[in-house]
């Protein structure tokens, strides 16, 4: 049987830290380089369930403050299409250093 997650475990998606708080959500090592900041903008309710219609990524560094860190931006009809695309950034820019 399955133990239960403690409240220290930390959710993560192909091994890099998840960390959601309202309608955003930050997805990679905060003491890496670069991050993917992702923000839900609509959710429609379906069979009772909120589902993200749209959502816009972010790749933004960690080592300049302001607005001026945002590298790259999108928007995506999900979830999972906005998550999809920031993960691939997060690992080109990362290979890349």
């Amino acid at each position: 049987m399955a133990g239960k997650k403690t409240e220290n475990e930390m959710l993560t998606y192909k091994g890099k830290p998840l960390m959601r708080k309202g309608n955003q959500i930050y997805y990679g090592n905060p003491e890496d380089k670069y991050i993917v900041y992702l923000e839900v903008q609509e959710d429609t309710e379906l069979i009772g369930l909120k589902v993200s219609t749209l959502v816009n990524v972010q790749l933004q560094t960690t080592a300049v403050p302001g607005k001026e860190r945002v590298i790259k931006k999108a928007e995506r009809e999900s979830l999972y299409e906005a998550l999809d695309l920031g993960e691939y950034w997060l690992t080109e820019e990362l290979a890349g250093e």
